[in-house]
């Protein structure tokens, strides 16, 4: 995949895959290989995951990484919703599954939606204490965040002359949002940008999770609820999304939750695993793993293998 080469150039890794790319690094590096500890042979892990690509990702990362720490450790990797990966959860059908704080904050602990801070580190505060209270650890945050983003053509926003949300004021007017059937009923989406940052769009139309590129490829949109870690935005110039500058969508950070008994049993490797692991899962790194499996076809697995791999993780 040429983009992958593009990245760990950029990435600046000692474990080439390619030779092209600028100067900045966006956080990457290469990392401390995991040791693998016969003693964690005896603890039993099971590793769940939703059901949709990212997370499929994130679990064979999370998985392997502690299969290399010598943790004996099994795969769920379609438990479903996050109601229904939680449930998983308590019952001890899983042992730990990647959950996103904003997510949590929202859906298990009934924080409403316009609280949620927009700070990765923040949210993860706010949500360990109440984990705590359910008998389950939340782990430090990824770098990157999964969240909504206002998107456009790349044409579009040079010829706007716009790289940040706030750049649409006294623009919106002339221009059509399509966003989820859902969008003007949430924060982080059509209430946000028109209560926030006060943008009133000529007309908003709902479309299929699928046809949210294709409506700004056709000309349908001038302006499409994405992802920020949507594989098109990694294998493709063609379109942009725009800063949040006003932190209004709320944080999107991947946390780990786990078990407390399983995390006391598993004693600190756990722990330092985990967190060594998702150094590197910056914002370009979880777009590019995407891309290799929604757009490439790779598997889950050997997507997570290779990052493991080439990142340093594993020989």
């Amino acid at each position: 995949m040429r983009a992958f080469a593009l990245l760990v150039a950029t990435a600046l890794l000692a474990l080439t895959v390619g030779a092209c790319g600028d100067e900045e690094s966006g956080g990457a590096s290469t990392a401390a290989r995991i040791e693998t500890d016969p003693d964690n042979r005896d603890v039993e892990i099971t590793v769940g995951s939703k059901n949709f690509t990212e997370q499929y990702i994130l679990g064979e990362i999370y998985a392997q990484a502690l299969e290399a720490a010598g943790y004996h450790v099994e795969t769920r990797l379609d438990v479903g919703s996050e109601r229904e990966a939680l449930r998983a959860l308590k019952r001890g059908e899983v042992d730990a599954y990647p959950e996103y704080a904003s997510t949590a904050l929202t859906s298990f602990f009934e924080v409403p939606a316009e609280e949620v801070p927009a700070d990765g580190a923040q949210a993860y505060e706010e949500t360990r204490d109440d984990f705590e209270r359910i008998g389950l650890v939340a782990f430090p945050p990824t770098p990157f965040s999964s969240a909504n983003a206002l998107g456009l053509l790349t044409e579009t926003a040079d010829r706007l002359d716009v790289t940040e949300t706030s750049d649409l004021e006294g623009r919106a007017d002339d221009l059509t949002l399509y966003g989820s059937p859902e969008c003007p009923r949430r924060r982080d989406c059509l209430i946000g940008l028109e209560r926030d940052y006060g943008l009133e769009f000529e007309r908003f139309q709902p479309v299929e999770i699928g046809r949210r590129y294709d409506v700004l490829a056709s000309g349908e949109a001038d302006l499409s609820i994405l992802f920020t870690t949507d594989a098109q935005l990694f294998v493709s110039d063609e379109f942009v999304i725009l800063e949040d500058d006003r932190e209004v969508l709320p944080a999107g950070n991947v946390l780990f939750v786990a078990r407390e008994q399983i995390a006391e049993e598993a004693g600190p490797d756990f722990a330092e695993t985990i967190e060594s692991v998702q150094e590197n899962l910056t914002l370009e790194v979880m777009q590019e793993l995407n891309a290799r499996v929604d757009i490439d076809r790779e598997s889950p697995r050997d997507a997570a293998a290779q990052y493991l791999k080439e990142f340093g993780y594993v020989r």
